[in-house]
C-alpha cells in the first residue's frame, strides 16, 4: 500500500477514521522508520478522532481541550510524543489481518466525546471480523455506564483498560476533576474498573497508573494494591510532559522511584507481595519490599518488572509493548519494550539503590 495514499486529514471522524501511534503505523507499513534497538510493537494502538476532540481537560494530556490547537495545524498530530495521524479504518483492518506474527493484539483508546461509545462498538466489531485479533478497549468511563460494558463484551472485546491514571483521590481531582475543568470522578472510575471485572472476568481487565503527578511512593502502591485486591492489573506509566498540555514544564522525575514502583507493582500483580508487606521512610519511599528476598532478587535479576506492562497476547507476553511512549530512545529507559539486558539490569539496580 502506497505511504502517502494511507494517510487522512484530522477533520475526518471516527468510526470511519482513527488515529495510529507512529510505532502502529510503522509496524503496518503505513510509515517509514526504524525502531530503537530492534524493538517490535505487540499491539496496534487505535486513537478514535474527531474534529472537535476530546470534551475532558486532564492536565497532563495534549489531547486536553483547552489544551486543543485546530486540527488543520500539524502539531495536533503529536501526542504521547510522537505521530498520531488519522487513516481510514477499512484500511487499518485489511492491514492488521496482514500484520507481522508479533503483533497480538489490538487496542482501541476512546476519548471523552458523546460519539465515542456507539464508534468504539462500530470499530471493534469490524476490527474482530476483519482480522480476527483480540480487541482490549482504553475506556472514557466519564460517559459509560454497566450497560455499556456488557455491549462492548458483546461487540467482541476480551479485555479493557481503565486510566485512572493518578494514585489518590486529591491528585484525581487536581488533575482530571473539577479543579482541572474537566468532569471526571474519582470514585466514578473505580466503579467502572470494578464492574469491568465482574462482566469480562478476573484478570481482565487493569487501570493504568503514572507515576510522577506529586504522589509518594506509598501512595501509589496502595492504589496498585487496590486494583489488584479487586482482581485485576495495573499498566504503569512514567510521566511525560506532553507538549500543549498543562504540565507541559513539569520535568519527568528520576528513574530511581520508578524503578521501585515498577519492582512493587510485579510483586502485586503476581501476587508476590502486597502493600502491608512493605515499609517506607518518613518520605513515601520504598525501604523493604516484602519478607522473602530471594523473589525479589530474582524478579530483579529477570529484568521483567522493568518490561512495559500492559496487556497479553497470545504468547502470554505483553502485547501492549508501547516503545518508547514513556521517553527518548535511548540508555535510560523508563519502560523496556523488550527483555532488558545484563547491561540495562546493571543500571537499574542502580535505579534501584538511589534515593
Amino acid at each position: 500500500m502506497p505511504l502517502a495514499a494511507a494517510e487522512a486529514d484530522l477533520s475526518h471522524s471516527s468510526p470511519e477514521y482513527v488515529r495510529l501511534s507512529l510505532a502502529a503505523a510503522m509496524t503496518l507499513g503505513f510509515a517509514q522508520g526504524r525502531f530503537f534497538r530492534n524493538a517490535r510493537l505487540g499491539c496496534i494502538n487505535l486513537l478514535l478522532t474527531y474534529p472537535g476532540g476530546c470534551k475532558a481537560n486532564c492536565a497532563f494530556c495534549g489531547l486536553a481541550r483547552e489544551s486543543q490547537i485546530p486540527a488543520e495545524d500539524p502539531r495536533f498530530q503529536k501526542f504521547i510524543r510522537v505521530i498520531w495521524r488519522a487513516y481510514a479504518l477499512d484500511q487499518v483492518v485489511e492491514a492488521c489481518a496482514a500484520a507481522p506474527p508479533h503483533v497480538e493484539r489490538v487496542c482501541i483508546s476512546m476519548i471523552t466525546h458523546p460519539r465515542a461509545r456507539e464508534d468504539t462498538l462500530e470499530i471493534c466489531r469490524r476490527v474482530r471480523a476483519g482480522c480476527g485479533l483480540p480487541v482490549s478497549l482504553l475506556i472514557a468511563p466519564t460517559i459509560l455506564k454497566r450497560e455499556n460494558l456488557l455491549e462492548m463484551k458483546d461487540a467482541g472485546a476480551d479485555r479493557i483498560g481503565v486510566a485512572i491514571d493518578a494514585a489518590t483521590p486529591e491528585l484525581f481531582a487536581k488533575f482530571r476533576g473539577k479543579p482541572a475543568g474537566g468532569p471526571h470522578r474519582w470514585e466514578h472510575y473505580w466503579e467502572i474498573y470494578q464492574q469491568s471485572i465482574e462482566i469480562f472476568g478476573r484478570d481482565m481487565a487493569g487501570v493504568h497508573l503514572i507515576y510522577g503527578l506529586g504522589e509518594t511512593e506509598e501512595e501509589l502502591v496502595w492504589a496498585m494494591d487496590r486494583a489488584r485486591r479487586l482482581g485485576g492489573y495495573t499498566h504503569l506509566f512514567c510521566f511525560y510532559p506532553e507538549r500543549f498540555s498543562a504540565l507541559s514544564d513539569t520535568p519527568q522525575p528520576p528513574a530511581s522511584g520508578y524503578r521501585r514502583i515498577q519492582l512493587a507493582r510485579w510483586l502485586i500483580d503476581h501476587d508476590q507481595a502486597k502493600a502491608s508487606d512493605m515499609a517506607f521512610d518518613g518520605e513515601g519511599r520504598i525501604v523493604f519490599f516484602g519478607d522473602d528476598p530471594e523473589i525479589i532478587e530474582n524478579a530483579i535479576a529477570s529484568g521483567r518488572p522493568f518490561m512495559t506492562s500492559g496487556c497479553p497476547g497470545a504468547s502470554g507476553e505483553v502485547a501492549c509493548n508501547r516503545p518508547y511512549g514513556n521517553e527518548r530512545p535511548g540508555p535510560d529507559l523508563r519502560n523496556y519494550p523488550f527483555l532488558p539486558e545484563a547491561e540495562d539490569i546493571t543500571l537499574v539496580r542502580e535505579q534501584l539503590a538511589t534515593y
